[in-house]
């Protein structure tokens, strides 16, 4: 698909990634894009950046009712970018209880899955469009101090694989994207190296025009895929020492 006169929704459009997918959406001329986020207020800043093409949109990604408003809202869509998420760097073991990873779970696959499942059959009337599912290289191997965020992750990318077998038929291509470290919020205090967050960015939107299914942004992901590719198990070794501060 195009990425100039595409008309995109972003989750999450408050923080973190969202406000990088905006600007790049923006820049490589979307006609409009819906910014999304649980509280529209935090998204005045990024609004008035440019009022004309970028609508605020009150979305809670865990909330099914919210979902389907939003999906009646944005009838246009073509671009879907499912980029809310939330993790806790909390190990699944050594966590007090299991209250993190059950919003873990709710917001990074089931609010992914919610907002697959509304807008399905509003790109198939607009002739398929596309879907970016934002996943993670946690999702392929395990990393133990983030293990609850890091199963979330792995869900996710079973849903995108599930998901885009079941959208093929319509023409939505259906997208992961598989970081590892990014320079910007939680991964700030994580070791480099890091990829940049335009990287991601531009990265993803250029698969989305090219047709690739499955992207690694950075150095540091493409090295980790090709490891797992050569011998996982080793891999998920080398991993496995980067266990949580405490134990419950």
């Amino acid at each position: 698909m195009e990425i100039a006169n595409s008309v995109a929704l972003v989750t999450g459009a408050n923080g973190g990634l969202g406000q990088y997918y905006v600007e790049a959406l923006r820049s490589r001329g979307a006609t409009k894009i819906y910014a999304a986020a649980r509280n529209p207020n935090l998204l005045a800043d990024l609004v008035a950046t440019d009022p004309n093409t970028i609508i605020p949109v009150a979305l809670d990604v865990t909330n099914e009712e919210s979902v389907n408003q939003a999906a009646a809202q944005c009838q246009d869509v073509t671009l879907l970018i499912n980029n809310a998420a939330v993790g806790f760097n909390q190990g699944l073991i050594a966590a007090s209880d299991l209250s993190q990873a059950r919003m873990e779970m709710e917001v990074n696959y089931f609010g992914t899955l919610m907002m697959c499942r509304a807008f399905a059959s509003v790109l198939k009337q607009i002739g398929g469009g596309a879907i970016v599912n934002m996943v993670s290289m946690v999702a392929r191997v395990n990393l133990p101090f983030n293990g609850s965020y890091s199963a979330s992750k792995a869900a996710t990318l079973s849903l995108t694989q599930g998901v885009r077998a079941e959208l093929a038929a319509q023409g939505t291509l259906v997208i992961a994207v598989l970081p590892a470290t990014i320079d910007i919020g939680m991964g700030k205090a994580y070791p480099d190296p890091k990829v940049s967050p335009e990287e991601v960015v531009n990265d993803a939107l250029q698969a989305a025009i090219d047709g690739v299914e499955d992207v690694y942004p950075g150095e540091q992901a493409k090295q980790m895929a090709a490891q797992l590719l050569k011998d996982p198990k080793a891999f998920e070794k080398a991993i496995a020492v980067m266990l949580p501060s405490s134990t419950h």
